[in-house]
């Protein structure tokens, strides 16, 4: 593999990952706008979760603050606390979120890889960026402190749909969200909090049982570097944009984007 392809692609990995525009649908549709096809079976799947855990490092480092907050409130119980303060029930809230979408990925991920067609990706991306832009309409009533299991179940529910690429982990996860009554900035933060524990567990579940050749190794590298890069970036464009403008941007871009490409396939150019 090309070491340009790889960080091509671990730059549009680490972007579209917290970005509410879907990393594996643009994945996909990159490698067919320009035809880049030379990685299939274990090599493809050794690649994308380097990217993936690229971008898990990236994000992490920006998240590390409320990442320290949660998981010591959370723990402190075990440590001679009994009491749980309300930052350790949105620890145990976000680990809880994860249960939905990895118990879907495990049962019935390979059942989903025949749904990375272009078209496919592209109405996921039309009809969930609506979506996004019609939750984004809705009264905030609920802060972070106010998430709590059942709502985690709920989003996780929806994380699970972005089994499908082009549906956006963090986008569904904003989505339901706003739905269930969460400020902007509260649903972006729980979104990107949520996925931290489903690229890692997905990291290592996609890592068991490769067989990865030693010349793929450098793209790997370069692939998950510069991932992690722009996956910091990533977060901090998405909680910039959200702060000051709104959820607007995201949905236009997807809506865009979903319709080009509808109209690639349609004329045949691709």
């Amino acid at each position: 593999m090309p070491i340009l392809h790889a960080v091509v692609l671990g730059v549009v990995q680490g972007l579209s990952e917290f970005l509410p525009v879907s990393s594996s649908g643009h994945l996909i549709l990159v490698r067919w706008l320009f035809g880049w096809d030379e990685l299939t079976g274990d090599e493809a799947t050794a690649f994308d979760v380097a990217v993936h855990v690229g971008t898990l490092v990236g994000a992490a480092a920006y998240l590390r603050a409320d990442i320290k907050i949660y998981v010591s409130a959370a723990l402190a119980p075990l440590f001679g606390d009994r009491r749980l303060s309300a930052n350790g029930r949105v620890g145990w809230s976000v680990a809880i979120s994860a249960i939905p979408a990895a118990f879907v990925g495990v049962v019935a991920g390979d059942a989903l890889r025949g749904s990375e067609r272009v078209v496919l990706v592209a109405m996921a991306l039309i009809i969930f960026g609506l979506l996004l832009g019609a939750s984004d309409r809705l009264s905030a009533r609920r802060e972070l402190h106010d998430f709590k299991p059942v709502h985690a179940l709920l989003m996780g529910l929806g994380q699970a749909l972005a089994l499908q690429p082009g549906v956006s982990r963090s986008g569904v996860a904003i989505t339901a969200a706003r739905g269930l009554g969460y400020d902007r900035s509260a649903a972006v933060r729980l979104a990107f909090l949520m996925s931290l524990p489903l690229i890692a567990g997905a990291g290592v579940y996609g890592l068991a049982g490769l067989s990865i050749p030693e010349e793929l190794w450098p793209a790997l590298g370069w692939g998950a570097a510069s991932a992690m890069v722009t996956g910091w970036v990533s977060v901090w464009a998405t909680v910039q944009i959200v702060s000051r403008v709104s959820l607007r941007p995201f949905v236009a871009y997807r809506v865009l984007a979903g319709c080009a490409v509808l109209l690639l396939v349609a004329a045949g150019i691709r």
